[in-house]
């Protein structure tokens, strides 16, 4: 029997069980469940799409880093920054350092830039102003340019903390406070900052002597000085330094006693301290004495007559601890300046100063450490090529002063 087309039949006829009609309610929930299941779809596809990107990302700088080059900074810098190259530090270690200081992208770019250029064996310890986010290369070169240190310094034997002013020529030699001053000037971006001479003065007075890094074998007599910033006289101790023109007047002060403190101690002091029966603090005073006093080739000697003179009793009468109170050099000082009590006039006050009169270099400091045997109380220098006498007899004494007036170096008898 054929089954043909009916007219009338609306619909397909339904195959199973009849359909059942949904609720409302019903049919609202299942579009509002339908919805929620979009939703979460989406949320699914974003968080593969992150997670394949991250992917992505990450084994590109993996793949980049192990295969690859290394990224790096372009053109010429955006801030002036001050770096500080430590004694002892390899091409990585610097590169780190230049890294944090977002000078350079990264210590890997740096240490590539090196390897191509043998500028880096010139590299010293100090510090080095430089521009911040510039080719490794560039700092490479920049580090090897010796315009780009800053805070050098150099202390000469001698030298005493504040200025001394030469009474015949009006001529200033720059103390140690105001050396350090400027060596602590740098311009950052257009702008120059300097330690002044007074905020070390005021530093080294004032501030804490643990904070100073004053040895402890110095303490005591540094703090009978109370706050007078001669007590840190004799402490630094000469040669070339690196000053950290970013630090403040007591870092700067902190780092030049500890360091010069670690070289004093390298050389001996100690020892030779006990072995004279003085301490380490004494022979940096006598130290002070010899270097102020005498030519080099007359060092051991002149340190002989201060420890004789000691011995007996016999006050010093040295001129070089009349003026150093004064800030003012004077070959002949006068009555009047031999009279005034102070600290360390030794011809007012029997012994050794209160404090050393100078930063005693190597040679007067081994010197006060082994004087040369010998009995002398005077000495007298008689010529102007600094022929010096040494007696323990005061007429001879008194026949090469004569001679010294003869040669108009009278001023420098003893």
């Amino acid at each position: 029997m054929s089954d043909h087309w009916n007219p009338e039949r609306s619909e397909p006829l339904a195959v199973g069980p009849p359909r059942r009609r949904l609720s409302r309610t019903a049919r609202a929930q299942e579009r509002r469940n339908a919805r929620r299941r979009r939703v979460l779809s989406i949320v699914a596809l974003a968080a593969l799409v992150v997670v394949v990107i991250g992917a992505v990302f990450v084994g590109s700088k993996l793949w980049h880093g192990l295969f690859g080059g290394t990224s790096d900074f372009a053109g010429d810098g955006v801030a002036d920054v001050v770096i500080e190259v430590h004694n002892g530090d390899s091409t990585t270690a610097i590169g780190q350092t230049l890294a944090e200081q977002n000078v350079v992208s990264s210590s890997k770019a740096f240490v590539e830039a090196a390897a191509s250029n043998p500028a880096i064996a010139a590299i010293q310890p100090g510090f080095y102003k430089l521009r911040t986010e510039i080719p490794a290369s560039s700092a490479v070169e920049k580090l090897a340019d010796p315009q780009s240190r800053v805070g050098q310094m150099v202390i000469p034997e001698g030298r005493q903390l504040d200025d001394v002013a030469d009474v015949k020529t009006n001529a200033v030699t720059k103390g140690i406070l105001s050396l350090i001053s400027d060596a602590s000037c740098v311009d950052l971006d257009g702008d120059r900052a300097c330690v002044s001479a007074d905020e070390l003065r005021e530093a080294a007075g004032n501030a804490n002597l643990t904070a100073l890094s004053v040895p402890a074998w110095a303490s005591a007599p540094v703090t009978a000085m109370g706050n007078d910033h001669r007590r840190l006289e004799g402490l630094i101790a000469p040669g070339s330094w690196n000053v950290d023109p970013s630090g403040s007047a007591e870092q700067i002060l902190s780092s030049l006693i500890g360091a010069s403190t670690a070289l004093y101690e390298a050389n001996g002091l100690l020892g030779a301290a006990a072995t004279a029966e003085l301490t380490p603090y004494e022979i940096l005073i006598v130290a002070s004495l010899v270097q102020r006093e005498s030519m080099p080739q007359d060092f051991s000697k002149v340190a002989r007559v201060i420890f004789n003179r000691l011995d007996v009793g016999q006050k010093l009468e040295f001129d070089s601890t009349v003026n150093f109170s004064l800030d003012r050099t004077e070959v002949a000082t006068t009555d009047a300046d031999r009279a005034r009590v102070t600290p360390w006039n030794t011809y007012a006050s029997p012994g050794l100063p209160k404090t050393p009169i100078c930063s005693s270099g190597k040679p007067a400091l081994t010197a006060a450490e082994n004087p040369e045997p010998g009995d002398w109380l005077y000495f007298v220098t008689i010529d102007l090529q600094g022929t010096t006498l040494f007696t323990r007899d005061y007429d001879q004494h008194l026949a090469s002063i004569e001679l010294a007036r003869k040669n108009g170096v009278l001023d420098s008898a003893r």
